[in-house]
């Protein structure tokens, strides 16, 4: 396969500064328009930010650009020519390759048998691996990838295997890379990472297409920003000329406030303590001698990412899952039986990790979902029958109180957006007026706007004497809001830091793994 070579400069034709341009891009899915005549373009060389909340239409947009779908109006235009595409394979054959948030990678085999594979020379009989391997260190070194291409994947952290999907789209002569929420998965240390190969990939010619709705992220790293809201363009600007607080006010439609977070007064009660609780699974440890307290009127965050034992914490705490050792206490007395009833019953609120199969009953109207966990009260229910104009009184309320938008209060759960859906859920909890609310990853999933909404809530019940116990892949959401912070890495707790003294890079390196 013929190579541009490494670290070229690919200049712009003099008559055209853009590598990319759409015209009037639309794409339908039925009666819903997920792009609505958008118009961008990126220019040679640069790192562009396509900024926008959840729905705003960034993947639909990608995807088009992509070969994923294909457009219903409109034009698109590579170095000012216009292309169709029908397939990823054609659009990577111009040039423009894409990096999945979720990783396309086979863990069972080596780096440079993932980097060859789906190739027609990889299944030629004159296919020479060796040779291979040279071109894709060759790439690796040039732009400070660090790609071992013998090593097999199982064997790579999340970040050198993000690194592997680059390096994919490099071996197959991408000059214009697009990045779909590339920091999702990755621990601070290895965004900063990141981003010194995005700034080498751009000094040696390469266009990179950032797609994120973390403002702080775009900032750091993004030379132009393009910013998305239900589907239509809202802006293009320079990102010196620009504020944080200008791309979420054009992200959302109207001015974010920032958070007021009160000084934590200690309290000698203590709601929840967990002494060296441990779960195992299939006989692997994903819990190791966890322990933990959360006091009256503080929010202890849990931070860490993804898949180092979140899941397992949460229902551990609430009865979903069966510890191995340990103990749990509320309020000082030993908890001899964990189940979901019991602790609800003791005044312990929980959101769940995953709102469709274990927060809602999603073809359920909202006030059926909002009594889900007291419908045998009198208040609701009469001789076996529920009252339903209690339940509709109820669900107006806390539509209006928790600001659901929705059509009517009788509206299926299904039929709401995520966001809605989360305050759904935060709003039955709440109903409950819990001492102890366990609040699994409350945001994930929502739009600047709605996320705002959650964060001033909780810290609403933290100010009125709950307990919280945070847990959350998101580190910003975990520092903005918490009075003490726990890492959870592989299982284990590695490090407690106050809010006072917790850092990016310490709570970063400890996400790592990297311990003091």
């Amino acid at each position: 396969m013929e190579q541009p070579s490494v670290g070229q400069r690919y200049s712009s034709p003099e008559h055209d500064d853009y590598i990319l341009e759409t015209r009037g891009l639309t794409k339908r899915f039925g009666s819903f328009t997920a792009n609505d005549r958008l118009d961008l373009r990126i220019k040679y060389g640069e790192i562009h930010a396509i900024l926008g909340e959840n729905g705003a239409g960034k993947s639909t947009l990608m995807n088009m650009l992509s070969g994923l779908l294909h457009p219903d109006e409109g034009e698109l235009l590579f170095k000012g020519k216009q292309v169709n595409f029908d397939s990823p394979r054609q659009a990577m054959e111009i040039g423009i390759g894409m990096v999945h948030q979720h990783f396309m990678l086979i863990p069972a085999l080596t780096v440079a048998e993932n980097v060859v594979l789906g190739l027609k020379e990889g299944r030629s009989p004159w296919f020479h691996f060796r040779r291979a391997c040279a071109e894709i260190k060759k790439i690796s070194d040039a732009y400070g990838l660090d790609v071992d291409p013998a090593k097999r994947v199982s064997e790579l952290s999340v970040g050198q295997q993000q690194r592997v999907e680059i390096v994919k789209t490099l071996y197959r002569g991408a000059e214009f890379i697009i990045m779909d929420e590339p920091t999702a998965v990755l621990t601070p240390p290895e965004v900063k990472d990141l981003f010194v190969v995005l700034r080498s990939l751009k000094e040696q010619g390469k266009t990179i297409v950032f797609i994120s709705h973390k403002l702080q992220e775009v900032e750091a790293v993004c030379d132009q920003v393009t910013v998305l809201r239900a589907g239509q363009w809202e802006g293009s600007m320079a990102m010196k000329e620009t504020t944080p607080a200008e791309l979420a006010r054009l992200m959302v439609g109207r001015e974010v406030t920032a958070l007021k977070h009160s000084p934590y007064t200690n309290s000698q009660r203590c709601l929840l303590e967990v002494q060296d609780l441990s779960v195992v699974r299939s006989q692997v440890p994903v819990l190791s001698d966890i322990k933990l307290t959360v006091q009256e009127g503080e929010i202890v965050g849990i931070a860490g990412v993804d898949g180092n034992g979140q899941r397992e914490l949460s229902e551990a705490l609430m009865g979903l899952a069966e510890l191995s050792s340990g103990e749990v206490k509320l309020d000082g007395r030993p908890v001899q039986r964990l189940h979901p009833r019991y602790m609800t019953e003791q005044g312990v609120g929980y959101i769940p990790e995953d709102r469709h199969k274990e927060g809602l009953m999603l073809p359920m109207s909202i006030g059926e979902n909002l009594i889900a966990k007291q419908y045998k009260s009198p208040i609701f229910s009469k001789f076996g029958m529920l009252r339903k104009g209690a339940i509709r009184k109820t669900a107006e309320q806390a539509v209006q109180e928790f600001d659901i938008r929705t059509p009517s209060s009788e509206h299926a759960a299904g039929q709401l957006s995520g966001g809605n859906q989360q305050k759904v859920i935060l709003a039955r909890e709440l109903m409950l007026n819990p001492k102890l609310l366990i609040a699994m990853q409350p945001t994930r999933g929502m739009d600047v706007g709605a996320a705002e909404y959650v964060h001033k809530r909780l810290l609403a019940e933290r100010d009125r004497g709950v307990g919280i116990l945070l847990i959350s892949t998101e580190l910003e959401e975990v520092m903005s809001l918490s009075d003490r912070i726990a890492v959870l890495f592989k299982g284990r707790i590695v490090d407690m830091v106050s809010r006072e003294e917790a850092t990016r890079e310490r709570i970063g390196r400890s996400m790592a793994g990297m311990i003091d």
